[in-house]
């Protein structure tokens, strides 16, 4: 329905799963979060399917955690609310690193803390060539959740993961594909018929494009240490921020 904040387009073996909140930017809340893994469930359980397209409504991909989501949970970030909110937001992009089919992010606008670890959960990124990608967690006074140093640096390297994870450094759609954050940077206009053209290519053989996408992962994955347990060892230094920026005011 049109009052989704996530909405499902299924053409051709392609799954399009559209970010649908545009007047806070697709800022996740909770409540979104479910409703997106609740749509990557749906698209798991479709043989139809051989890919997945995720875009957005509006002016920016995701502005990241909605606000006033981490300004609640900032309060008491280990309460059951609070912690079950956040650990959805979480549990969002990291499912969408498990959909079982390869995962296209199709980008414009703003991409933002969380919303920068959306496109990161995805296989591939085509993005404008003037998207703004910002890693944002510091300048928020907050510590990255979500495992963001892990999904930032096998991309990027240590050298521009450090640039722009501690040191603030925003990058543009153009630059992104300099240093390896996107596979292209086009016009915005161009950005979704050419991450659907991606997907319809493997999605011409779904049952194929399952069994290389998880060995693809498996074999190309996070250095190190694994995504999810980047995302427990970050979480009790995300809580501690918030908190502290609750008590600040």
């Amino acid at each position: 329905m049109a009052d989704d904040e996530v909405l499902l387009e299924v053409d051709g073996g392609v799954a399009v799963v559209t970010l649908n909140a545009p007047d806070r930017r697709n800022a996740l809340t909770p409540a979104m979060a479910a409703e997106f893994i609740a749509v990557l469930e749906e698209v798991d359980a479709r043989d139809d399917v051989g890919a997945l397209v995720l875009t957005a409504v509006g002016r920016s991909f995701c502005a990241g955690g909605d606000v006033q989501t981490l300004l609640d949970a900032g309060k008491d970030p280990a309460a059951g609310p609070a912690w079950d909110g956040m650990g959805a937001i979480y549990d969002s992009f990291y499912r969408l690193g498990q959909v079982r089919v390869p995962t296209v992010a199709a980008v414009r606008g703003s991409a933002v803390g969380a919303g920068m670890n959306m496109l990161l959960a995805a296989d591939l990124r085509v993005v404008a060539d003037d998207a703004r990608l910002i890693c944002g967690f510091l300048k928020r006074g907050l510590h990255p959740g979500g495992g963001h140093f892990v999904i930032l640096s096998r991309l990027v390297g240590r050298e521009a993961a450090a640039a722009m994870a501690l040191f603030g450094e925003e990058v543009s759609g153009t630059r992104a594909a300099e240093l390896g954050l996107a596979w292209a940077a086009l016009p915005a206009d161009e950005v979704e018929p050419r991450a659907r053209e991606f997907a319809a290519r493997v999605a011409a053989d779904p049952e194929l494009a399952r069994v290389a996408v998880a060995n693809f992962r498996k074999e190309t994955g996070p250095p190190h240490v694994t995504w999810e347990v980047a995302t427990q060892f970050e979480r009790p230094a995300q809580m501690w921020s918030m908190r502290r920026s609750a008590d600040r005011g």
